[in-house]
C-alpha cells in the first residue's frame, strides 16, 4: 500500500458516534487542548460535541481503561495527570511492547510491510519539512500499526495502538516546553529510519535498540521537564 493508501483506508474506517466522540477527546487530550487534571463533565462535552450522552460516556469509559481519564468515585471524570511515576511507567512498558515489536518484525514482517514502514519514515519527514502537524501523528500512528501488524501477534497489535495515546500526550508535552515540535520530530524520524532500516536487513538486535535508544531519550527529555 502507498501512504495515501493507508491514511485513505485509516480516514475511511467506519465510525460509530461513540468512536467520534472518543477520536474528539483523543485529540483533545493528547494536544493538551484539555489539561491534565481538568475534570470531564459528559454534559457539557455532549453539548460542546453536540453528540449523546451515551456514546460520551462510552468513549470516556474506554480512554479510562487506557490511561488517559481517570474516575474519582463521587466526583467524576478527569484527565490523566503527568506525573514522574506515570512517566516512569509508560516509558517502561513502551521499552519492551515497542521493543519486542520492532525485534519481532525484523523476523516476520513482509515485503509490503517493509515498504509501508519505509514510505510512512519519509512521509514522517515530509510533514515536519511542511510544518504539518496534522499529517505528522497520522503517519506516526500508521508507522506503529504497521510495526505492529508486522510483528504478527495479535496481543501486540491489540495493545501497541492503545498506549500510542499515553505516548502522544507526553509527545506534546515536551514539544509544548521546549517551545516547537521539529526537534522532537527529528529526533523520532531518525528512530523511524533506523527501526525501518533494520527490519529490512532482518537484523532484530538493530531494531529493537533503535527502538529502545529513543524511548530512553524521550524518558529523559521528560524527566528534566518534571
Amino acid at each position: 500500500m502507498t501512504v495515501g493508501e493507508l491514511a485513505a483506508a485509516h480516514e475511511a474506517a467506519p465510525r460509530s458516534l461513540a468512536e467520534r466522540a472518543y477520536e474528539r477527546l483523543v485529540r483533545e487530550i493528547t494536544r493538551l487542548d484539555l489539561a491534565p487534571g481538568e475534570v470531564l463533565a459528559d454534559k457539557a462535552l455532549t453539548e460542546r460535541f453536540e453528540i449523546g450522552r451515551t456514546p460520551m460516556r462510552e468513549a470516556l469509559q474506554r480512554l479510562a481503561r487506557e490511561g488517559l481519564v481517570v474516575h474519582v468515585p463521587k466526583r467524576g471524570m478527569f484527565v490523566s495527570e503527568i506525573s514522574a511515576t506515570s512517566v516512569q511507567q509508560i516509558y517502561e512498558f513502551r521499552a519492551l511492547i515497542d521493543g519486542h515489536a520492532a525485534r519481532l518484525a525484523a523476523t516476520r514482517a513482509s515485503e509490503a510491510e517493509m515498504d509501508d514502514l519505509t514510505s510512512l519514515h519519509e512521509a514522517l519527514v515530509a510533514a515536519t519539512e511542511r510544518d504539518d502537524i496534522d499529517t505528522y501523528v497520522v503517519m506516526d500512528r500508521l508507522f506503529y500499526e504497521v510495526l505492529a501488524r508486522a510483528a504478527q501477534n495479535v496481543y501486540l497489535a491489540e495493545v501497541i495502538p492503545r498506549i500510542f495515546n499515553l505516548h502522544l500526550r507526553l509527545w506534546f508535552f515536551i514539544s509544548k516546553k521546549i517551545g516547537g515540535w521539529h526537534s522532537i520530530a527529528r529526533s523520532h524520524e531518525e528512530m523511524t529510519r533506523g527501526v525501518a532500516g533494520a527490519i529490512r536487513r532482518r537484523n532484530p538486535n538493530e531494531a529493537e535498540l533503535a527502538m529502545k535508544a529513543y524511548i530512553t531519550r524521550r524518558q529523559q527529555d521528560i524527566r528534566e521537564l518534571l
